[in-house]
């Protein structure tokens, strides 16, 4: 499937009009990086369904419809998300990160975050201070693949075991994700439409609408950021007590960023106020987590009517893993790509990674997909409305986009023709820009990333 395909399929599946698709010009397609998947579809597809859907909600706030230009190989290149900082590209994994042989087959472990290095490490029998990678993989080679994925799940961490597509249709949360849709549009509570400030011809399309975003990991902040690049008000929520990941200086630009501890009445009663005038909330804690504080769907709906939740999750709403932690590589690991891409690639010996975080990267462009969506709806048919959103649902869309026969053949692109550097809080940051180019007004993120905290809780 072509990228221009796999969007309008994106944009039925959102019942958008029809007739916008025809501003949408995608050009190049698979392999752009060695693989037997369609990433370079999925990234394209998606960056230009997020776009277009951003530029449709300006066209209901009274602006002409705009062209939306997506180059396969410039948005496969920003799917890599890569970036470096001062010169120097930042170590993304945690040496006890990554694949382990053991004794019945593989366990892909992530370990970027101290809790959950430590927590699998005490599983293995073995002391987080004194313990050495060699040490780790002499340990897993004692547990059955299975047996170690569902003792971490138990424990509250995060591994999952290496299967094969067949393995993976075969168990019940397999189904579960086959039986979904990619994503969900629920109209959760009732409200008038809230209008949005009007728009000037020169303004980017999403300029006005303000979003909550409470995301830490890979997908929910490139969903914010490219809110962000079409011209949304994003201010970046994190918890003081919770850590972050290098790559913050790279998925929050154009972001405020604030901290907010709401387990604190004092910080809920900030959010509470911050709430009134957002238009979306995007969230990618565990299941559950910020509806046992106040902030779920239904909670959210009734205190600000009107809004747009955008829910994600590792492997869905539905089956035994629902609750499940989960992250790109491990989902990737769980559902089968890691053994095809091997397989497909002639050396069984060891899996192979997707060549990028596509089920991140992707879904992150779907959350920004679904927002605009919502809040079209919501100026149309007024309401409250909840996307939902998961890895697993993206990586089984990706699945049907089908194989690329060549894709081990292709020479990567040099990333140089798509770079800018550009000042930050974290430092000179150096990073892809955006690949969809809209034809009136451009993309991009003039407000440069900032550390958490940086700037006051108010809008």
């Amino acid at each position: 499937m072509d990228g221009a395909r796999a969007l309008a399929d994106l944009w039925r599946l959102a019942q958008l009009p029809e007739e916008a698709l025809a501003g949408a010009e995608l050009s190049g397609g698979d392999p752009v990086f060695p693989s037997s998947f369609a990433v370079a579809t999925a990234a394209q597809s998606t960056i230009a369904a997020a776009a277009l859907a951003a530029c449709e909600l300006a066209h209901v706030r009274g602006t002409p419809r705009q062209r939306v230009a997506v180059d396969a190989r410039h948005a496969a290149a920003e799917c890599l998300g890569w970036f470096s900082l001062d010169g120097r590209e930042p170590q993304l994994w945690d040496k006890f990160s990554g694949l382990y042989r053991a004794r019945d087959g593989w366990v892909r472990v992530h370990a970027n975050f101290r809790h959950h290095r430590d927590g699998a490490l005490r599983l293995l029998g073995l002391d987080s201070g004194t313990a050495e990678r060699k040490d780790a993989e002499d340990a897993m080679a004692h547990w059955e693949a299975l047996a170690f994925e569902q003792a971490a799940a138990d424990a509250g961490l995060v591994a999952t075991a290496l299967r094969s597509f067949d393995q993976w249709d075969a168990t019940e949360q397999g189904r579960a994700v086959a039986a979904q849709p990619l994503f969900n549009l629920t109209r959760i509570g009732d409200a008038p439409p809230r209008a949005l400030p009007a728009l000037a011809l020169a303004q980017r399309p999403l300029e006005g609408v303000r979003v909550l975003d409470l995301t830490r990991i890979l997908a929910g902040p490139v969903g914010g950021r490219a809110l962000a690049a079409y011209g949304a008000d994003v201010m970046l929520v994190n918890a003081p007590h919770l850590p972050n990941i290098e790559a913050i200086a790279d998925t929050s630009r154009g972001k405020r960023s604030v901290l907010l501890d709401l387990r604190t009445p004092g910080d809920r009663a900030t959010m509470d106020t911050l709430l009134q005038d957002a238009h979306v909330f995007l969230q990618g804690y565990r299941p559950g987590a910020l509806a046992s504080l106040g902030y779920g769907p239904g909670q959210l709906a009734a205190r600000r009517p009107g809004i747009v939740c955008v829910s994600l999750s590792a492997y869905g709403t539905q089956g035994p893993w629902q609750d499940r932690r989960g992250f790109d590589s491990l989902v990737q690991t769980a559902m089968g790509f890691n053994r095809a891409e091997a397989e497909a690639f002639g050396d069984t010996q060891r899996p192979r990674p997707l060549p990028m975080q596509i089920l991140d990267e992707a879904t992150g462009y779907l959350i920004a997909f679904g927002a605009a969506v919502a809040l079209r709806r919501q100026q149309l048919e007024g309401g409250s409305w909840h996307v939902q959103l998961s890895l697993a649902q993206t990586g089984h869309w990706i699945r049907q986009l089908g194989r690329v026969a060549d894709g081990f053949s292709v020479t990567p692109p040099a990333l140089e023709p798509y770079l800018e550097t550009v000042p930050s809080g974290f430092g000179q940051l150096c990073g892809l820009r955006h690949s969809a180019h809209l034809g009136r007004t451009p993309a991009g993120w003039p407000r440069p990333s900032e550390p958490p905290g940086h700037s006051p809780p108010r809008w």
